[in-house]
């Protein structure tokens, strides 16, 4: 141990002891930087103060020159512990470093524009369980019709950004494309079967809204069913197609279906985050999600959405089991 620091810090606790004033306390406190400065561990801290005591007053008890031994022992552990955790806190900063970096890039891909379209009420949300959503909604807009990708990542972090961004490259490069939900799938699906680790899966699904004859078409690529309420009847019914997760195989054929709208009748796409709601008693039916649904039936998409979302997460205590993302169509007069 440096003999300097030694020497130096036996005057300032001889002269602590004889006055036990602030003054002198607080140049002790002052010193320690000295042993930080000089890289000096907390057990080499003990035997500098067992040294100087032992020079200072000589006939202590044989027990209180052996409780410092004790404590330099105790130390020694204490610092081996401490460079653990705070090796360990590193690694979490950087690992939240890397989070804040993809949760940056998801906000830019997250970016879509509501499509505006007359005859069509457009509500929709999507809350992340955490800080990074799994989930990812893309609008496609034209002169008659409004289309909308809803995805699930299975993952989280950078990997399921940059799974997005393979998403909203493709998605950005069919507005003058045909933007019938099977071709739709069809060029993602070879986007993403490329581009993108097979440890990472993609569910999509996709459906479009035509002004002209209200017809709402829709391809799934392994994706949650779509709800339809057809407000006449009161009645919901499952939107399912056939398809396969994106990036399984380079050629898949994606079934493509249809669903004539009538005023007031809406469709409801969601991730799984919607479907699986865990509460204490376990996951909810699709009873339930109907049931939500149906009490704000006659109310503006938005508003719809909204509602699914504040009363399934009251069922879960307002934590997230899941990411939540529900988009909502409604045919309006």
């Amino acid at each position: 141990m440096p003999q300097v620091v030694g020497r130096q810090y036996k005057e300032i606790l001889k002269q602590y002891l004889s006055s036990q004033s602030e003054e002198d306390l607080y140049v002790g406190q002052q010193f320690s930087r000295r042993f930080i400065e000089k890289d000096i561990a907390p057990e080499d801290v003990i035997s500098i103060h067992k040294n100087a005591l032992h020079d200072i007053v000589p006939d202590l008890r044989k027990e209180v020159w052996d409780s410092f031994d004790f404590l330099i022992e105790m130390m020694i552990h204490y610092g081996l512990t401490l460079r653990e955790h705070q090796s360990l806190i590193r690694k979490q900063e950087a690992i939240q470093m890397e989070m804040d970096v993809a949760t940056g890039v998801q906000d830019t891909l997250l970016k879509t524009k509501t499509p505006n379209l007359k005859g069509l009420d457009v509500g929709w949300i999507s809350k992340p369980a955490k800080q990074m959503n799994g989930d990812y909604i893309y609008f496609l807009n034209h002169e008659h019709e409004a289309g909308v990708a809803v995805a699930d990542v299975m993952g989280k972090g950078i990997p399921a950004a940059l799974c997005m961004s393979m998403i909203k490259f493709g998605m950005d490069g069919l507005q003058d494309e045909n933007t019938s939900p099977q071709n739709v799938l069809n060029i993602i699906n070879r986007i993403v079967e490329k581009s993108v680790d097979n440890s990472m899966f993609i569910s999509m699904f996709y459906g479009k809204f035509d002004a002209r004859d209200s017809m709402f078409s829709y391809a799934s690529a392994g994706h949650e069913p779509a709800l339809y309420f057809n407000a006449k009847e009161q009645t919901f019914s499952e939107l399912s197609a056939k398809g396969l997760l994106l990036g399984i195989k380079p050629n898949v054929v994606y079934e493509e279906r249809k669903q004539k709208m009538e005023v007031n009748d809406f469709i409801v796409m969601m991730t799984d985050g919607v479907t699986e709601t865990r509460t204490e008693d376990g996951f909810i039916d699709m009873k339930t999600i109907e049931k939500l649904l149906l009490e704000v039936s006659e109310k503006p998409a938005g508003a719809i959405a909204e509602h699914l979302y504040n009363e399934l997460s009251k069922l879960q205590n307002y934590r997230l089991s899941d990411d939540f993302t529900v988009v909502i169509f409604k045919k309006e007069k």
